[in-house]
This record gives structure tokens, C-alpha cells and sequence, in this order.
């Protein structure tokens, strides 16, 4: 199980383990959390008070502080299993839908003709489809894209990249997707 990290402005930041999320809450700086609890740790009796320490973390949380970078001009990472979440494992050339293991990258301007390997020109294919278009472009092999890349937004960009995201999690993300994500729905 992971937690959603959040900056203080509630912009994602990372997603990170119950462990990395109980140092945030020791070192207080968790500013707000949001979600359910997902877990009670229990630590040391206090030699005073004999009160045990006790730290209970939440599935989301805003931390204190402001980030080095601005996570508006990070460029998710582009890799087969966001690709294909990202076109809803959906083969951009006969419309099909494919298990995981049926389906390629597909490079709309083929590497060999100096195409880039980059989310605007990648889609889904399934294995036939990408056989058939071998190294043409769509247009030279008479094969219409169905869909257009895009280059998914940080929100979507941490839906994509946990497989195991618990429901007040998602549904904190997605409110926060563009309109025209393929992610709705």
C-alpha cells in the first residue's frame, strides 16, 4: 500500500510507503492529511509519562514546505505500462481491446525514419496491427490512427503509475483530471 504525497498546495508529489509516511508524521511535517486511515503504529513508552507514542497515517497527505521544482514542468516517464493504461489497453488501428500481453508501443513516426520515442508519438497496437505497419507511417500504410497522443497530465501521470490506488485516493486524483482525459470513465 502506498500514501499520496501532496505538497502543502496540494499538487502530487510522490508516492510513498507506509514507513517513508510515518517519518513525515515523527518529524511533523505533515501540514494537513485527507482520506481514510490506513494504518496505527505503535512505538516506545514515554519514561515520564509511560504514554506510548502512537502514529496513525492517513492515505493522503499535504507536507510541509515547498517543492525544488514545479511539477508542471516534469515530463512523466514514458513506459508500456502507462502507455497502455493510458490508451485504456485499446489498439490505435483496429479499435480492439487487448490484455496487457498482446499489446506493443507503436511509434507513429517509426524510429526508422527518425521518429521519436516519446508520448506524442507513441500509441497502443496490438501485435497484428504492429506487424502490419512494420516501419511506414499510418499514412503510408493506409492504417488511420482512431485516437490521438497526448502527454498525460500530472494528475493522470499518478494514476498511471500505481497499479494499487485505494478509492479515496482515486477519487481525490481523478477531480483533479483535465476534462478531456481518456482516464474519465
Amino acid at each position: 500500500m502506498k500514501v499520496l504525497k501532496l505538497s502543502a498546495q496540494g499538487l502530487p508529489q510522490s508516492w510513498i510507503s507506509l514507513q517513508q509516511a510515518v517519518i513525515h508524521y515523527a518529524a511533523e511535517e505533515v501540514r494537513w492529511e485527507v482520506g481514510q486511515r490506513v494504518a496505527t503504529f505503535r512505538g516506545g513508552h514515554n519514561a515520564v509519562t509511560g504514554e506510548q507514542s502512537i502514529i496513525t497515517v492517513n492515505s493522503i497527505i499535504g507536507t510541509k514546505g515547498v517543492p525544488g521544482i514545479n511539477p508542471f514542468d516534469l515530463r512523466p516517464g514514458l513506459t508500456n505500462d502507462k502507455l497502455f493504461a493510458r490508451d485504456r489497453n485499446v489498439c490505435a488501428y483496429c479499435g480492439g481491446h487487448f490484455h496487457e500481453t498482446e499489446l506493443t508501443r507503436e511509434h507513429i513516426i517509426p524510429l526508422a525514419q527518425r521518429g521519436r520515442n516519446g508520448w506524442m508519438n507513441v500509441v497502443t497496437a496490438c501485435r497484428g496491427c504492429n506487424h502490419r505497419k512494420r516501419d511506414r507511417t499510418p499514412e503510408q500504410a493506409r492504417m488511420p490512427l482512431l485516437y490521438a497522443p497526448y502527454v498525460p497530465s500530472l494528475w493522470e501521470d499518478f494514476i498511471l503509475r500505481n497499479r494499487r490506488i485505494l478509492a479515496d485516493q482515486m477519487e481525490f486524483l481523478m477531480a483533479h483530471l483535465p476534462k478531456n482525459s481518456r482516464l474519465h470513465g
